[in-house]
């Protein structure tokens, strides 16, 4: 049959003649439909005209294609290798902030060590087991509790950042051992609150919490033991900065014989100031120095200790040998114990892995550790002892001694810098655990300024940096001896460390719920070693070891005093609450008149009317239609989900207009909300509480079957509702910042009025079919914001009552009335406006 379509193409590459040729001028069976669509767009070539090579159209992609060429188990390369760099980049941001105090030890650890032990003849077998108990020390402490223990916890890694006192609250969170009663059942309910809890298998840990919970002694003991820890790291932002930079700055004893001690020590007591003075400006700007500086600082230190290894002795590698430590305490006796002390340097900064760094994890403080650290501080400390067993004598300043002279005035450069940057992060580090003191109620209130909008840790408190600058730079004009700083270094840390372990031990057992043979097995190994160091410090006490002891009694007494103060206002405070019969017998008008506006009551209670209204209610002529009591809460928890900070209740029946706002926060929030954005959200949020409030009711009734009428209903105590004020998903959102503009503000209130209605129960009636009473109370509460917010506070005084004991009467009425007055005042820490206060002073007798 003659094709009926002479001129046609396909869509090869192939000429029209070839087509035709190939298969006698015919084209395949099937082709005429799918080519005749194509014949009208093809151009005709004459007989002879040579043809040119049709091309195929470039393929297009829909989303059907990109969507199933997107596969979750298909390997990415471009995603592994982003993962990669960042772990990278992770790993140097860790060495830089985490283990520049620890990379610093090998300043001072053999000069310590020798400072008052003479090596004799058969010195070599000292030096070996001094070696040898830093190579085992080393392994045991920062190697196998940190890295291979505690921070492989799951689940709580979290919540372990910020030492003691994160752990302290860890265990707050499982068990009810605070001692202020302001927890409530539905702060079990928050995200972040929920942690494994024990079976019925695992008595031992049921038993545990029981028996903490039941006793007071257990509660106060373990609040003791926080404060303790951190006091103990303020101890350490004072002793840090003081041997790390006076022991790099010693250098020049070496480089410069002639220079004396005392231009030494005025050296570093102005880089001391300069430091100090820098830390206002936070740590953005170079915060990128942080991990080329310190892995440079490694690198050298293991290039070091190589070089000494292969210049000076090679045997040094016999240190390996465990044996070696029990001939160092068979030959000396008492003198090894007192040689400990300069030992346990070589352990300092380990405590710095559970410091709060922000976005840094636990897998990157693990790698560089292993990958970096280790090996490096290793070598450095290995190289030293091989140049000491050829130079016994040469004991006063190891380190620089064993330095190539070629090498020496940049190794001075380097480690003054590495020196610094280790001051740097134990100080940032003694900022953080005062901010968490602070939000839970155990020192107190201090201006608190975030130095990165980037990162949420990173804080600047210009009272502690003051006290630290002060306290350093005493230690270090005064003292001047490195071997008497360390002995006072090592306390700090070690007593750091016991109490760590103290509530490792706790959470292993109550928590974790780890075996009997493991948490014995923690406890023997990790804390039998660290005891022994402490008490073989204890033995040279009056060599400088006395200076931690005595501060952080002082600073535990402070924040004792503040917390016990504390507790006893919140207790007189609940005692003194108005009773809800008297609000009802007062009628919705309260007794008095009423006029036009939101009223923000700022107290401590989380449930019931605070006296302090009472005495707004006597003292004002009028009060605002709408009233809210507003309690800020800190619960023992990282972060509050921004979509579970709010929690709102109503406190009288509706007409009222009588509420309560619980707003929480975690420990390590940011709490530093422009005051007009915090109104904001906390209206919006009280709208959506009114809409759901009406909503549930109608679904309640629609239930049992009766309708609502909108008569008046008594909720006095409804349900307790969480509120996503800016539909946030992120478990990390922090509140907004003084520098957000209007713009955001806007767009976050859009946002709640979308979500709020995104999370009604399916079924549940809208917004146009509120009640009539409902719609009137929105409609109230719309035209109270619109009259004006105010803000209520009381400017209590607490006194201790006339038949209390002595000793109470000079806590309360000395003690902690100074405390209150030289703090920061609670206005300024909430950042009310004072055009918008009305303050209203109160007596606590307690």
């Amino acid at each position: 049959m003659e094709d009926p379509h002479p001129h046609r193409s396909s869509c090869s590459a192939l000429s029209i003649p070839d087509l035709a040729e190939g298969d006698g001028g015919s084209l395949p069976s099937g082709s005429d439909g799918r080519l005749s669509s194509i014949n009208s767009s093809i151009r005709l070539f004459s007989e002879g005209e040579p043809i040119p090579m049709l091309k195929r159209a470039v393929p297009r992609i829909d989303s059907l294609d990109a969507e199933a060429m997107t596969i979750a188990a298909l390997p990415n390369p471009a995603t592994k290798e982003r993962a990669f760099m960042h772990a990278v980049h992770m790993t140097f941001r860790t060495i830089g902030l985490v283990y520049s105090d620890m990379g610093t030890s090998p300043l001072y650890v053999y000069s310590s060590t020798f400072n008052k032990f003479d090596v004799d003849n058969d010195g070599f077998l000292d030096i070996l087991g001094a070696l040898s108990i830093i190579i085992y020390t080393f392994t045991l402490i920062p190697f196998l509790k940190y890295v291979l223990v505690v921070l492989h916890a799951k689940g709580t890694e979290e919540q372990l950042k910020g030492g003691s006192f994160s752990l302290y609250s860890l265990i707050c969170q499982y068990a009810k051992v605070g001692l202020i009663p302001n927890r409530q059942q539905a702060d079990d309910e928050l995200s972040n609150f929920k942690i494994l809890v024990p079976t019925q298998r695992l008595e031992r840990a049921l038993s545990l919490k029981e028996r903490l919970e039941r006793h007071t002694g257990f509660k106060t003991a373990l609040l003791i033991m926080a404060l303790l820890g951190v006091s103990l790291v303020i101890c350490n932002g004072i002793l840090t900065p003081s041997i790390s930079v006076t022991s790099a700055v010693s250098g020049l004893t070496v480089a410069v014989p002639a220079l004396p001690e005392g231009g030494v020590v005025g050296i570093a007591v102005a880089l001391l100031l300069v430091l100090f003075g820098l830390q206002g400006f936070g740590t953005g700007k170079i915060s990128g120095i942080y991990g080329p500086v310190m892995f440079l600082w490694f690198a050298s230190l293991a290039a070091i200790g190589i070089y000494n290894i292969f210049k000076y002795d090679s045997s040094v590698f016999r240190a390996f040998n465990p044996a070696f430590i029990y001939i160092f305490f068979k030959r000396n006796g008492r003198k090894a114990w007192h040689a400990m002390g300069g030992l346990a340097l070589c352990i300092t900064g380990g405590e710095i892995m559970l410091a709060d760094f922000g976005e840094l994890s636990a897998r990157s403080i693990q790698i560089a550790f292993s990958v970096v650290v280790y090996p490096c501080l290793l070598l450095s400390y290995i190289g030293q002892a091989a140049y000491l067993l050829d130079n016994p004598q040469m004991t006063n300043n190891v380190f620089y001694s064993s330095v190539p002279g070629v090498l020496l005035w940049p190794l001075i450069l380097l480690a003054t810098s590495a020196a610094m940057l280790a001051s740097r992060s134990i100080i940032l580090t003694a900022f953080s655990v005062v901010k968490m003191a602070v939000a839970l109620d155990c020192f107190p209130r201090v201006k608190i300024i975030h130095t990165s909008k980037r990162v949420m840790g990173q804080v600047y408190i210009p009272v502690a940096n003051g006290f630290l600058m002060i306290m350093c730079v005493i230690v270090t004009a005064c003292i001047r001896s490195v071997y008497q700083i360390g002995h006072a270094y090592c306390t700090a840390v070690l007593g750091d460390m016991l109490v760590t372990t103290g509530f490792f031990t706790i959470i292993m057992v109550m928590i974790w719920q780890t075996s009997r043979v493991v948490a014995f097995g923690f406890v023997v190994v990790i804390g039998a070693v660290e005891l022994l160091y402490f008490t073989a410090i204890l033995l040279d006490v009056q060599y400088g070891g006395w200076i931690p002891l005595i501060s952080s009694f002082f600073l535990v007494i402070v924040m004792y005093v503040w917390h016990y103060g504390t507790r006893m206002k919140y207790q007189s405070e609940v005692d003194q609450r108005i009773s809800i019969d008297y609000m009802l017998e007062l009628g919705s008008n309260l007794g008095t008149i009423r006029v036009p506006g939101i009223g923000l009551l700022y107290n401590e209670l989380v449930r019931g009317v605070p006296a302090i209204f009472g005495y707004f209610m006597k003292s004002l002529p009028a009060i605002h239609s709408t009233i809210v009591f507003v309690c800020i809460k800190f619960v023992p928890v990282p972060v509050v989900p921004q979509s579970e900070r709010f929690l709102f209740r109503r406190v009288c029946p509706r007409n009222y207009h009588l509420f309560r706002c619980v707003v929480r926060y975690g420990y390590k929030d940011v709490h530093k909300e422009n005051h007009y954005i915090f109104e904001q959200l906390l209206l919006q949020s009280l709208e959506t509480f009114v809409q759901k409030d009406a909503q549930e009711f109608a679904l309640e009734c629609n239930s049992v079957g009766v309708e609502s009428d909108g008569s008046e209903t008594d909720l006095s105590a409804p349900p307790e509702f969480y509120l996503n004020q800016a539909g946030s998903k992120d478990p990390l959102t922090v509140p907004l910042l003084e520098s957000d503009t209007m713009q955001c503000l806007e767009t976050l209130i859009d946002q709640s009025v979308e979500s709020s209605f995104s999370d009604v129960p399916s079924g549940a009636p809208s917004s146009a079919a509120l009640d009539e009473d409902a719609v009137m109370e929105l409609e109230a509460i719309r035209d109270a914001k619109a009259s004006g917010v105010a803000y209520l506070l009381g400017h209590a005084e607490v006194r201790a009552k006339k038949e209390s004991c002595f000793i109470k009467k000079l806590v309360i009425n000395y003690f902690y009335a100074f405390l209150s007055r030289n703090s920061r005042a609670t206005s300024e820490d909430m950042s009310v406006p004072h055009t918008h206060l009305i303050e209203v002073g109160m007596t606590y007798m307690v």
